[in-house]
């Protein structure tokens, strides 16, 4: 039994601000604080730029909590969701503070008379806990037009001006004047409700589950493809809470009959239905993917071109080494050096791998020990996580990974290439093992997890089915040193890139595909060390978010989830937000289609195959970029992109394409392009 350490330096990122402690209970700030949660906002700067907690919006400032049911603005280039504070529920003045989290859930202290506040997503109901008496203070923007009370004033049916309906529950009568001042104190359970206006039955679902309240949820893969949901509760009776399109497309429990249709909510992410249910299982359709394309290459010819192609590339590969000390960039190269590797397997030119080994070991281990002098990882003691040498200085360098921006992208890469490595050179990935666990840590971490760790001791004739095996362990950290699941949402199903930055649209995420090389790479680690439980979680994650890069970042012509004046123009995402679909990159405008569809294509890998099965949406989208291709200036990087995709419908005619090319994407290479051609030609 061994414990694997943290191998980097040490820092206290100067770059990243300080942790927001007078907005955490104390008990929250022993332990590494997430940096690309839902509910950010909540601790960044004042805390008072709202979240969106499914199916509302929430806003916490100055001792109150606004409510909002967001009404949708559809603009050419973009959809968002408007805040407007449909309900406030006020103590004091004073800051409030989050006092727990977990997966599914964030709460909120408000000072004075302990005013509690579980926001648990997907819940129909924002529940205010009172702890002491007091005397609780609602306003609203809105007139309210109409004020109904049942008999013994534990409900109010509260008519807006704007239209909207609200019902608020009280575990005891509750005194409300049309202007909704308490007459009296109250200690106890309030809970609010927007009545969705689609059908008049729904108010009748909220009154018969409005005595059960959930209080958090906890997210877990129990099991290869699977993700389980613990809804934890207080009161009596069944739960009943809300579920979105990707939830219901793969929920095997509760079943169908425990779904209330009639109970319907619109959200950024699709019209959300009520489910009853303390526990919710989602089974993904398994993925079968490893090393190399599913089909590999049969044709000799085609292998030759290949294998030409390579031989050049690999020759470039051990003259010339890798400049940049972007992390970001610097971990596409040593990916794309990866590539070539498994290419040359593919294809039969093994004699390749020995100057490819070599080269990822030169490239990958000054990262590890950290002897390249122009950046390096170290471990931020103040967030918990790590950072780069340049990103810790410099909060916009490595394009933010100081502030936690794109952890999961730049280390997926790395990930990828010491996965690579170690599968070629056992004994390199034995020595640096700590190194490459930590990196898939930062982004994978499961807190308290064990792993088996079996790793191959290949002779370096590259037979791979002669080995022996060496075993090790790791036992569960005493202390966790990163946040669970940094970027992984497992509400949403994806990933959130942004970090330390306070968004009014909440967290977001630009290139979805690279967020789903991050867990594909984890799984292949998992591969290389026979670690089951790595490769499992990172296959497991890397389905969700391909679910959900196919959900709401691609658009077919026939999406019901956006508005049709959006989808008649539009065939993918750009920037995706909490609150917010924005067709812009954050290097290039709406118009620039070819590297809107790049961003969410690379790296072109045996997974890519998988990401964009729909060939029908694949040529839409391809007819939609191409024009894009004609405007001057355009790279042939991003060209290569809108091709490889060609390459699923007409593989003859990309591959004339793709010969024209004068170069390609840093991350990509002509012999990658080339085994992607062919590994889908029609007669292979």
């Amino acid at each position: 039994m061994s414990l694997l350490p943290q191998p980097f330096p040490t820092t206290d990122s100067p770059a990243a601000p300080n942790p927001s402690h007078h907005l955490l209970a104390p008990s929250l700030r022993r332990n590494p604080i997430p940096t690309n949660a839902f509910w950010l906002n909540f601790i960044l700067n004042q805390g008072s730029a709202p979240e969106y907690i499914h199916p509302y919006l929430i806003k916490a400032k100055d001792g109150a909590l606004s409510i909002c049911y967001p009404s949708r603005v559809v603009q050419p280039n973009c959809i968002s969701q408007a805040f407007v504070p449909d309900l406030t529920v006020k103590t004091r003045s004073g800051k409030h503070v989050v006092s727990h989290f977990d997966d599914l859930s964030v709460t909120l202290e408000f000072p004075g008379p302990g005013m509690s506040v579980p926001l648990v997503r997907g819940c129909p109901y924002i529940t205010f806990v009172f702890s002491h008496t007091s005397i609780p203070h609602f306003s609203t923007t809105h007139t309210v037009q109409k004020l109904l009370p049942n008999g013994d004033c534990t409900k109010h049916r509260i008519l807006f001006s704007n239209g909207q309906t609200w019902l608020l529950y009280s575990s005891d009568p509750l005194a409300l004047s049309q202007d909704l001042r308490a007459s009296r104190a109250f200690k106890g359970v309030i809970r609010v409700a927007l009545a969705p206006p689609s059908d008049t039955s729904s108010e009748a679902v909220l009154d018969r589950f409005s005595s059960v309240y959930p209080i958090g949820g906890h997210a877990a893969m129990s099991a290869s493809f699977r993700l389980t949901y613990e809804w934890k509760k207080h009161g009596w009776g069944p739960l009943l809470m809300l579920s979105l399109p990707m939830h219901r497309d793969i929920m095997s429990s509760p079943s169908s009959d425990n779904t209330f249709r009639a109970l319907a909510y619109k959200s950024m992410d699709g019209d959300m239905h009520g489910v009853v249910g303390d526990s919710w299982v989602l089974n993904e359709i398994p993925i079968s993917v490893g090393w190399y394309s599913s089909k590999g290459i049969s044709d000799q010819v085609h292998r030759n071109t290949v294998a030409k192609a390579l031989r050049k590339e690999v020759r470039e590969l051990t003259l010339t080494e890798i400049t940049t000390d972007s992390s970001y960039f610097y971990g596409k190269a040593v990916a794309r050096a990866a590539r070539m590797a498994l290419i040359a397997e593919e294809v039969g030119a093994l004699d390749l791998l020995e100057m490819i080994r070599y080269f990822l070991i030169d490239s990958l281990t000054p990262w590890m020990d950290g002897k390249f002098k122009a950046n390096a990882f170290l471990y931020d003691s103040k967030w918990g996580g790590l950072t780069s040498r340049n990103g810790s200085k410099n909060g916009q360098a490595d394009y933010g990974f100081g502030l936690y921006n794109d952890h999961h992208i730049h280390l997926g890469y790395f990930c990828y290439a010491g996965a690579v490595l170690t599968k070629l050179d056992p004994r390199w990935g034995m020595e640096y093992m700590a190194h490459l666990y930590t990196m898939v840590e930062d982004y994978m971490s499961f807190h308290h997890y064990n792993h088996h760790v079996c790793v191959l001791d290949h002779d370096h004739d590259h037979d791979h089915d002669q080995h022996t095996h060496q075993e090790h362990t790791m036992v569960s950290r005493s202390e966790p040193l990163f946040p669970r699941f940094r970027n992984f949402d497992f509400w949403v199903l994806h990933s959130w890139a942004a970090g330390l930055t306070e968004f009014v649209d909440g967290r977001n995420q630009e290139n979805s595909s690279e967020a789903v090389n991050a867990y594909y790479s984890a799984a292949l680690l998992g591969l290389a060390f026979r670690d089951k439980n790595l490769v499992n979680a990172g296959f497991t994650l890397m389905a969700f978010e391909i679910r959900a890069a196919r959900a709401l970042w691609h658009i077919p012509s026939d999406s019901r989830l956006y508005e049709q004046s959006f989808v008649s123009t539009h065939r993918m995402v750009g920037v995706l937000w909490a609150n917010k679909r924005d067709t812009g990159l954050w290097f290039t405008p709406s118009e620039w289609k070819e590297r809107r569809l790049g961003i969410q294509v690379l790296p072109i890998l045996p997974i890519t195959e998988i990401l964009f099965r729909d060939v029908r949406f694949v040529i839409e989208l391809v007819k939609w970029a191409r024009p894009s291709l004609r405007r001057p200036g355009v790279g042939d990087g991003w060209k290569g992109f809108v091709y490889a995709l060609q390459a699923l419908y007409a593989p003859e005619e990309a591959l004339k394409n793709v010969k024209a090319l004068s170069g390609h994407d840093d991350g990509n290479s002509l012999s990658n392009m080339l085994w992607w051609i062919y590994s889908r030609w029609p007669w292979e």
